[in-house]
C-alpha cells in the first residue's frame, strides 16, 4: 500500500512477483477483504491485484461518480505499477468495472470474470433515491439492511461474525463516496454494446440472489459473445463470501483456460499461459427481451445548434427520476406530445443544463416558484428532485421558510404539507 493520490486507487498486491497479474473488484460497501478466502488458491498461479473503492476500508474520500471515472482511476494506478495487461474479477459495481474496461480498454484486459453483475443495476432512480436515505439517516440503515441483500437467511443465522463483519464494513464507509457511487450504478446502462465485448466471459451468479440474480446474468451471457455463466446453488449476492470455495474453483478454471498468450506480469516479463484445466460446465444462454424505446423525432438544428432534446431528457430523467419522467411520456398523445418535447428541450435542455447556477440552487429557484405559483403537484416532484440534486430536508425546510415570507402564510402552509409527506417518503430508511 501507498500514499493514494486523488486519481488512483488504495491496493494491495499478494502472490509471486513473476506471475501474471489477476485483478479482483469489489462490490459497493464492501473492502478488498470481500476476497480474502480467494487470495491462498488464486496466488498459487498469478499475482493478485485488490482495490479499494473511494471511501471504502479506509480508503481515501475521493468521490466517483460514474464506473468510467472508477476504471480510469484503476488503470492509472495500474499505469504507475508498469502493469499493462491483466485478468479481471469483480463483484457487482466491480463487475461494472470490469464491463466498463472490456468496452473501452479491451488491449489492457486478457480475461474477464462478471460475479453477481449486470449490464443495468436495477433503476436509476432506486439508488438516487438510496443516496438520498444515507444524506438524510448516514448509513446505518443501509449497513443493518446489508446482510438481508448479501446473505441467505440461513448464511446470516449461521455465521452472526461475518453477518456483524458487512453491517461493520458498510457502517465505516464514507457516506459522501457510498452516495457517489450509488449514482454511478444510477447512470450506468451498457445493454445495446455487451455484443462489443470481445475477450472470455465468465458470468457468476448465486441462485438465491435476489439484487442481481439469475435474469440479469443470462442478459449478460445472451449479450456477450464469448461468454458463459455458472449459478452457484445456496447463495445469494456477496456468492465469494457465502460460497467461497465453489467461486474460487470456478474462477481458477475460467482464468486458467481463458488466459492469453503473451501477458505482461507486474515486473514487465511475458509469461504464457497456465497449463489448462478442465472447463466449468456452461449453462446455454438464454437470452432476455431488453425493452427499447424509440427516440423522438429528430429536430434539424437551428444556426448551427445541436439540438437540446437529447441533453434535456437525460437532465430531466436525472433530477425527476425515471418513473416520473415515463408517467409523462406514457401519457403524452398527439396533443400533447409536441408540449412535452418542448418542456425536454428547452425548459431541461436549456435552461437547467445552462452552467451558471448548480443543480441544487436551481432546485431551490423551483420550489419557491411553484410556492408562489401554488403549483403543489409539481412542487411534490421538484421536492422530490432537490433531494435527489443533493438538498436536505433541513435545507428545504428554510426554503419553504423564506418563501413563506414573500409567497404568503397560505401558500406555505400548503407547500410544507407537500413537502413534508414527500420527505417521509423519500428518506424511510427500507425495512
Amino acid at each position: 500500500m501507498s500514499e493514494t493520490p486523488p486519481n488512483t486507487l488504495q491496493y494491495r498486491f499478494d502472490g509471486p512477483e513473476e506471475a501474471p497479474v489477476l485483478i479482483l473488484g469489489p462490490s459497493l460497501g464492501t473492502t478488498w477483504h470481500m476476497w480474502d478466502r480467494q487470495i491462498p488458491e488464486l496466488t498459487r498461479q498469478w499475482r493478485v491485484f485488490r482495490f479499494d473503492l473511494p471511501g471504502h476500508g479506509g480508503a481515501p474520500a475521493y468521490p466517483a461518480s460514474s464506473v468510467a471515472d472508477l476504471a480510469a482511476r484503476l488503470l492509472a494506478t495500474l499505469d504507475g505499477l508498469g502493469v499493462q495487461r491483466f485478468g479481471y474479477a469483480g463483484c457487482a459495481l466491480g463487475g461494472a468495472v470490469g464491463i466498463e474496461l472490456a468496452l473501452r480498454h479491451p488491449e489492457r484486459l486478457a480475461s474477464l470474470a462478471l460475479i453477481a453483475a449486470s449490464p443495468r443495476f436495477g433503476t436509476a432512480d432506486e439508488f438516487r433515491q438510496r443516496g438520498v436515505v444515507v444524506r438524510t439517516n448516514g448509513l446505518d440503515p443501509i449497513a443493518r439492511s446489508a446482510p438481508d441483500r448479501w446473505f441467505t437467511g440461513g448464511f446470516a443465522a449461521a455465521q452472526p461474525a461475518i453477518t456483524e463483519w458487512a453491517v461493520q464494513m458498510v457502517r465505516t464507509t464514507d457516506p459522501g463516496c457510498y452516495i457517489a457511487a450509488c449514482e454511478a450504478l444510477a447512470s450506468f446502462d451498457v445493454r445495446p454494446e455487451l455484443g462489443s465485448i470481445g475477450v472470455p466471459t465468465l458470468v457468476l451468479v448465486g441462485s438465491e440472489d435476489q439484487v442481481t440474480g439469475p435474469a440479469e446474468a443470462r442478459t449478460l451471457v445472451a449479450g456477450v459473445p464469448d461468454a458463459r455463466l455458472a449459478v452457484v446453488p445456496g447463495a445469494s449476492h456477496l456468492v465469494p463470501v457465502e460460497q467461497p470455495a465453489a467461486v474460487t474453483d470456478l474462477l481458477v478454471r475460467h482464468f486458467s483456460t481463458a488466459w492469453q498468450p503473451g501477458f505482461e506480469t507486474a515486473t514487465g516479463h511475458t509469461v504464457l499461459p497456465a497449463a489448462a484445466a478442465p472447463a466449468p460446465a456452461a449453462v446455454p444462454p438464454q437470452p432476455a427481451p431488453v425493452a427499447e424505446i424509440a427516440p423522438p423525432a429528430a429536430v434539424p438544428e437551428a444556426q448551427g445548434r445541436p439540438d437540446p432534446y437529447d441533453t434535456g431528457i437525460k437532465v430531466r430523467r436525472e433530477v425527476l427520476g425515471d418513473a416520473h419522467v415515463d408517467g409523462l411520456l406514457a401519457r403524452a398523445d398527439a396533443f400533447s406530445g409536441e408540449y412535452q418535447e418542448f418542456v425536454t428541450r428547452y425548459a431541461w435542455g436549456e435552461v437547467w443544463d445552462r452552467p451558471g447556477l448548480d443543480r441544487r440552487t436551481r432546485s431551490c429557484v423551483a420550489l419557491t416558484a411553484l410556492v408562489a405559483g401554488g403549483h403543489l403537484e409539481d412542487l411534490a416532484s421538484h421536492t422530490r428532485a432537490a433531494l435527489r440534486n443533493g438538498l436536505t430536508p433541513d435545507e428545504i425546510k428554510e426554503v419553504l421558510l423564506q418563501a413563506a415570507v414573500y409567497c404568503g402564510v397560505p401558500a406555505a402552509n400548503s407547500a410544507f404539507r407537500v413537502a413534508q409527506q414527500v420527505v417521509r417518503e423519500e428518506t424511510t430508511p427500507p425495512e
